[in-house]
């Protein structure tokens, strides 16, 4: 790994998020919406220019609905996965049993490769130095691999402004005082063309924004709860939990007003990368 973790950020993963101790991404969680989660990795895996692959790698796997998208493009290849949670592990085995799994940090990841495709799908938001892990990941391709990227670009919608706001103005402000900081380095288009084009030979970035049509505020706290909410909810005790949801679903409700069905409608703009050695 080029650089090693900042320690704010270790510290957060220790003590105030407490993931690395606990383990909290529930397999389970992730998947109540795994058909609208699934559907940007199906399309930047179609836009893989790659034929000819041998080997192929879905890091940050989760419960293996992205290595189940690799799979299909490639069937002949050899394909893995690999996360930090024991939990998606456990649910990617189970999901794929032929397929090869293990449990690392995505910036401990020590497997050289070298090969044909990288996917990194709805990761890279947990992970600091953006331009490091970049880098190392590129240089674990074969000569004309592609490294194939999806980051959320969501943090200036309400779903996630309004998680910061409850966070500090409520009783537990102390408590959250760091739990935005594992998920706030991302950078837009420009940034990671920037840094990217001198290392590789073909790059490609879009932006698309998915339009997902929910039934109602709670649906959207149940999909943010697997993902975004996890830093905001993994310090406080359940009353401060069930606190923080209740005022979370009010402002959902208010930013989002549902249809005279009950349907609400959830923006999500994603950025793409698909970045060829």
């Amino acid at each position: 790994m080029a650089a090693a973790l900042p320690k704010i950020y270790l510290q957060l993963r220790c003590r105030e998020c407490e993931t690395s101790m606990t383990d909290t991404w529930s397999a389970k969680q992730y998947t109540k919406f795994e058909d609208e989660r699934t559907r940007p990795v199906r399309d930047l895996v179609a836009r893989i220019q790659n034929t000819d692959v041998r080997t192929a790698v879905d890091v940050g796997c989760g419960p293996g609905n992205s290595t189940e998208q690799l799979l299909a493009r490639y069937p002949a290849a050899k394909v893995s996965g690999m996360d930090s949670s024991a939990d998606m592990i456990a649910a990617a085995k189970k999901r794929l049993p032929h397929l090869q799994f293990e449990v690392s940090d995505l910036t401990a990841w020590n497997n050289t490769g070298p090969f044909d495709v990288i996917l990194s799908n709805a990761v890279l938001q947990w992970v600091p130095d953006h331009k490091a892990i970049l880098q190392s990941l590129i240089a674990k391709l074969a000569p004309g691999g592609s490294l194939a990227v999806q980051i959320p670009a969501n943090l200036a919608e309400p779903a996630q402004t309004l998680m910061r706001e409850v966070a500090n103005n409520g009783p537990w402000a102390q408590k959250l005082k760091h739990a935005d900081a594992a998920r706030t380095d991302r950078h837009d288009a420009e940034w990671y063309f920037r840094e990217l084009r001198g290392s590789v030979t073909g790059l490609d970035i879009w932006k698309t924004t998915y339009y997902h049509p929910l039934a109602g505020a709670s649906a959207i706290v149940e999909w943010f709860r697997g993902t975004g909410l996890r830093p905001f909810l993994d310090p406080l005790d359940d009353a401060e939990k069930a606190e923080f949801l209740k005022r979370y679903e009010a402002g959902i409700a208010k930013a989002h007003p549902a249809m005279a069905d009950g349907t609400v409608l959830l923006p999500f703009p994603r950025l793409f990368i698909i970045a060829t050695k």
